[in-house]
C-alpha cells in the first residue's frame, strides 16, 4: 500500500510517501508560511522524486489537528480533494500522535503540545509500546498550569515534545521539576513519515464524511455562539 502523508497542521509542513516496508520520500520544511501556497508543490515534486504517479498511491493520510486552524484546514483540504479525484481512501491521525512518536525510545511518559494561546496548550499523554507511542490519555486542550500539576504527579519521568515547548517550560518545571524532561531539538517537529505510518494502520473514513479535530471552536465561531445564547 502506497500511503501519501500530509500535515500543515502546525509550524512543520511536511509530506511523505510510504509504504508497509519502507518511506520511499519525505519533504519537510519548519516554518510556518505559506502552507496553502507550497503544500501542492511539494507533493507534486515528491511524487516527481520519487517517480510515482498520482494514480500509484492507494491512500492519504493527513493530520487532522489539533493546531493551527487554517493550517489543519488547508492539509485536511488537500487531502480531502486528492482522496475524492484519485477514487483512493483518507485516514486521519491527531497531529499531537504524530509528533509523540518521536518519543518512541524514552523510558517514560511522552507529552507532545501545540501552544493554544491564552496561557491554553493542545495536549496529550503518551507512552512507548514496542515499535509504537500510545495514548494514555486522550488529547485535549488544557491550561498549562493545570497539566504541568497533574502530570507531576505520574510515576515516570515525562518528555515533553513541540515547538512550543519553550514557550511554557518555566511553568513545566516549577511544577515538576527534574521530573520534566525537554526533548532535543530533532525531536520537536513532527516527521510526515510517521504519519505515514500510522495511517496504513487506520481505518478509512468515507471522504465526505471526514472533519477536521479543532479541540476547540474558533474564536469567531464561539463568539457568533455567545451572542445566540444572550438572544
Amino acid at each position: 500500500m502506497n500511503v501519501l502523508a500530509i500535515d500543515s497542521s502546525n509550524l512543520t509542513m511536511g509530506v511523505a510517501v510510504a509504504n508497509e516496508t519502507a518511506v520511499l520520500g519525505e519533504f519537510i520544511t519548519n516554518t510556518k508560511k505559506n502552507h496553502s501556497v507550497r503544500l501542492m508543490p511539494a507533493v507534486e515534486r515528491l511524487l516527481k522524486d520519487i517517480e510515482m504517479a498520482p494514480d500509484d498511491l492507494d491512500r492519504v493520510a493527513v493530520a487532522q489537528g489539533p493546531g493551527s486552524y487554517t493550517g489543519v484546514r488547508i492539509g485536511v483540504t488537500v487531502a480531502k480533494t486528492l482522496a475524492w479525484a484519485l477514487g483512493i481512501e483518507l485516514v486521519g491521525v491527531s497531529s499531537l500522535e504524530v509528533l509523540a512518536q518521536n518519543g518512541r525510545h524514552f523510558p517514560g511518559y511522552v507529552v507532545p503540545l501545540f501552544d493554544a494561546r491564552r496561557g491554553q496548550v493542545y495536549t496529550g499523554l503518551y507512552r512507548a509500546h514496542q515499535d509504537r507511542v500510545l495514548s494514555v490519555e486522550n488529547d485535549r486542550i488544557v491550561p498549562i498550569a493545570d497539566w504541568a500539576d497533574a502530570l507531576a504527579k505520574l510515576d515516570a519521568p515525562v518528555l515533553f515534545l513541540g515547538s512550543d515547548v519553550d514557550k511554557h517550560w518555566a511553568t513545566i518545571q516549577a511544577a515538576m521539576g527534574e521530573n520534566a524532561v525537554k526533548s532535543s531539538a530533532n525531536d520537536h517537529y513532527p516527521r510526515p513519515s510517521e504519519l505515514a505510518k500510522l495511517g496504513i494502520r487506520r481505518d478509512p473514513v468515507p471522504v465526505h464524511e471526514f472533519t477536521p479535530e479543532y479541540l476547540q471552536l474558533a474564536e469567531a465561531e464561539a463568539k457568533w455562539l455567545a451572542r445566540q445564547e444572550r438572544k
